[in-house]
This record gives structure tokens, sequence and C-alpha cells, in this order.
């Protein structure tokens, strides 16, 4: 029962992405979580998680080493609440989510991409039964060309979505927060160009290796 501030109905939420990251954790071992420093000025309570996909979870066992360690895909989960709700939100909670991915200049040149990527969270969303209302967000995509002293430089190209939504909440009030994380990390492994976890959902090509820095 919420104590009628919201601290245990937000405790309660923590806790469900708490389980819901162990879980992902042993289903999706390419996937490395942190926690990350919340947004303060967005609701009155809020919590946030970040991923990252090295390449050594899809790599062959024989890959050189600083293939295994490369970043092919990150991304951050944010979820915020307030017990008040807020305009645009329907609702007390609210979901803000980043992916980030290498794409190969090939495929960012399609005038499809930037649907396609869309196209990845929704799916993945209702792949997962995570029910949502209110989606909004943008898909970019950027290409990086070197000219002068730099023009012997590969051509680089990234992959960006940004997106927010409301969680359906079911009777109790609570939502299925473990679905959305895992719809989350469906996409930021689409986008990595990981096989998918289930038939249905294709990624569109091999992962570009990027080192970290």
């Amino acid at each position: 029962m919420d104590t009628g501030n919201g601290t245990e109905a937000f405790r309660q939420a923590v806790a469900d992405l708490a389980d819901a990251r162990a879980a992902l954790s042993q289903a999706r071992p390419e996937l490395t979580f942190e926690d990350e420093p919340a947004p303060r000025r967005l609701a009155p309570y809020a919590t946030a998680v970040a991923a990252v996909v090295c390449a050594g979870g899809a790599a062959a066992p024989d890959a050189p080493a600083a293939e295994e360690d490369a970043e092919i895909g990150s991304g951050r989960f944010v979820l915020l609440f307030d017990p008040a709700g807020q305009p645009g939100w329907d609702g007390r909670y609210r979901v803000i989510s980043y992916v980030r991915a290498d794409l190969d200049p090939e495929m960012a040149a399609d005038s499809l991409i930037n649907a396609v990527g869309w196209s990845w969270l929704t799916e993945a969303l209702e792949g997962r039964e995570a029910g949502y209302r209110n989606i909004s967000g943008t898909v970019t995509t950027v290409v990086t060309q070197g000219f002068g002293g730099k023009q012997d430089e590969p051509m680089s190209t990234e992959f960006e979505l940004r997106a927010s939504w409301s969680p359906v909440v079911s009777d109790s009030g609570d939502p299925d927060l473990a679905g959305h994380l895992a719809a989350w990390c469906d996409v930021i492994c689409a986008a990595a160009g990981l096989p998918p976890p289930s038939p249905g959902v294709a990624s569109l090509r091999p992962p570009r290796r990027r080192r970290r820095p």
C-alpha cells in the first residue's frame, strides 16, 4: 500500500526493476548493467540504469581481446514517478529511454531506417506484453565523414533512439516494469545487431565494432 507520499510505491518499483535486471542478466549475457544517477528535476522520484552491449557476448571464442571489449551498443532507462501525475503522462509513471549503436553507412542510407528503428521499440513493447500509453520519441542517424587531414578516416554512422511512454498499470496500480525493461533491452540488442531472443524480430546487419575509449 502507498503511504500517501508515494515513497512505498516507488520503493516497490525500484525493487521490481532490480529483480527484472537480475533476470535479464542471465537471459542476455551480452548486456552489462550499471546504476546511473537519476535526473532530479523531472519528477519527485526517479531511478536510472544504463546498459552496454560488448562484442564479447556475440564474438567468436577465438576473437581478439580488443574485439571482445568493443562496445557495439548502449542505452539508458529512466523511470519517473510522481504521485500526483503530470500533464501528458496519463498516470503516475513515465519511462524515458535512450539507445545508441553504430550503423554501417549503407544501412544508414536506407530511407526507412528511422521507421524501422522506431518499430523495434513498439514491437518489443508489444512482444513483451508491456502495455503503454502516450508514446513519443525520435530516431536519428548521424553520418560523420572526415575531410582534410582526416579524409582517410572511415566514415562512421550512429543510430540514436530517444523515447518516452507511460506504462499501463494493473488493477493494483502497479506497472509491469519487468516487461518494459526487457523491451528496452531488446531494442539495444537489435540495434547492436544481435539475434532476437525469440522469432519475429530480425536485426538489420552484423554488429559494427567500436572500441571503448
